[in-house]
């Protein structure tokens, strides 16, 4: 008697072509979704007194960050499904393309003294969401051919140091520090990961301490350093009104929080809430438990990246997903430093959960990279 062909479960079988994310990172992709989903909520439980007061509207910042998230998804499904071996081929392209991105910004009006978006019609983006996935991709090009065992540090560690610098050098001139340092450790995370000499580092912790030192003590900044020496004291109705604002915000969340919604300080104490210091929120709403599941979903995203990029099929992959991975890990280990006052005030916004548009798009287009890569290690497991 012949046997009829084994049918597969209808369900297997919408799981494994699901929305074009075939035989990538499950684990990954789902706490994707998660965070993505998460920081919907918070965004708008964040947002909702200031979009009242600013438009008249409550849902203002959640309708324009759920418009971004679609945007977002359609971005990761498309590199997901782009080849990541491809950059490598448009990478000088994307470097020089990103280079005229950041020029063309300083033409456009600036928005509290700072030049970092190109509008639009009712949009806008900033072109340093561009530059973090350009130098990324443009470093790992060059560090995917590198022999640092035949190497000197002139003629094979600078280059590293100017392919940063010329974009470190025109975000300076927006000014966007925080991308300017963000970038800088992302650069240093490659560096040490492709096998670069520590004398190479040395040598540059040397020249770098004196324009450290300048840069964080210079105008505005020097305020915001002696604020973090002296959080509770130092000029409580100026620079110091927001970090004071966060640690009310932390402090009165205790254990389990006041309940989503229920937050204090963004009630117009804590400035734009939904952004930089959305954690204060997630902190006083969700208390310290809520506050620990976040971290532990950041923790797992992160070592999804780092086993990615250890596991990834070749050089060019692995030094794109360390890039990806550390870019997140820094910006989210910088915020949290920040709200809890752990270190000086500055503009780095929470991965998934701050209000923006750009930086939510480029941050799941450059989750679908991962996941590309992902489906390469797990084709070559299943030969």
């Amino acid at each position: 008697m012949r046997k009829k062909p084994v049918r597969k479960s209808a369900a297997k079988s919408v799981t494994k072509e699901y929305m074009g994310f075939t035989k990538t990172d499950p684990v990954l992709f789902n706490l994707v979704l998660v965070l993505v989903c998460f920081g919907l909520i918070m965004c708008f439980s964040a947002s909702a007194p200031t979009a009242q007061v600013q438009n008249g509207d409550s849902y203002y910042f959640l309708k324009r960050q759920m418009i971004w998230a679609v945007l977002g998804f359609i971005a990761m499904l498309f590199t997901s499904n782009f080849h990541y071996a491809r950059y490598k081929k448009y990478s000088f392209m994307f470097y020089v393309a990103t280079i005229g991105l950041l020029l063309i910004v300083l033409a456009f009006p600036g928005i509290n003294g700072a030049k970092r978006w190109i509008g639009i019609g009712g949009f806008s983006f900033q072109p340093s969401e561009v530059a973090k996935y350009s130098l990324i991709i443009m470093l790992s090009h060059k560090m995917s051919v590198q022999n640092w065992e035949k190497s000197t540090f002139f003629k094979d560690f600078v280059p590293y140091l100017i392919l940063y610098g010329v974009f470190a050098l025109m975000l300076m001139l927006e000014p966007h520090f925080s991308c300017t340092l963000l970038l800088f450790g992302v650069t240093v995370a490659m560096l040490f990961v492709s096998g670069a000499k520590m004398k190479y580092f040395a040598i540059c912790l040397l020249v770098a301490i004196p324009a450290i030192y300048f840069l964080a003590f210079s105008g505005y900044r020097g305020e915001r350093m002696a604020v973090f020496l002296d959080p509770m004291g130092s000029d409580p109705s100026g620079e110091g009104w927001q970090i004071r604002q966060s640690l009310y915000a932390i402090g009165s969340g205790g254990m389990f929080g006041l309940g989503i919604g229920q937050s204090r300080q963004k009630f117009l104490y804590l400035p734009e809430p939904q952004n930089d210091f959305i954690f204060s929120v997630i902190c006083e709403e969700l208390g310290f438990l809520g506050a620990a599941v976040v971290i532990l979903l950041f923790a797992a995203l992160i070592w999804r990246g780092i086993y990615i990029a250890v596991n990834a099929p070749d050089k060019f992959s692995c030094y794109l997903a360390t890039g990806i991975t550390a870019l997140i890990a820094i910006q989210i280990i910088v915020n949290i430093a920040v709200v809890t006052s752990s270190m000086p005030v500055t503009g780095m916004p929470l991965p998934f959960f701050s209000a923006g548009g750009s930086s939510l798009v480029f941050l799941m287009a450059g989750m679908g990279i991962l996941l590309n890569i992902s489906k390469s290690i797990r084709q070559n497991k299943s030969k």
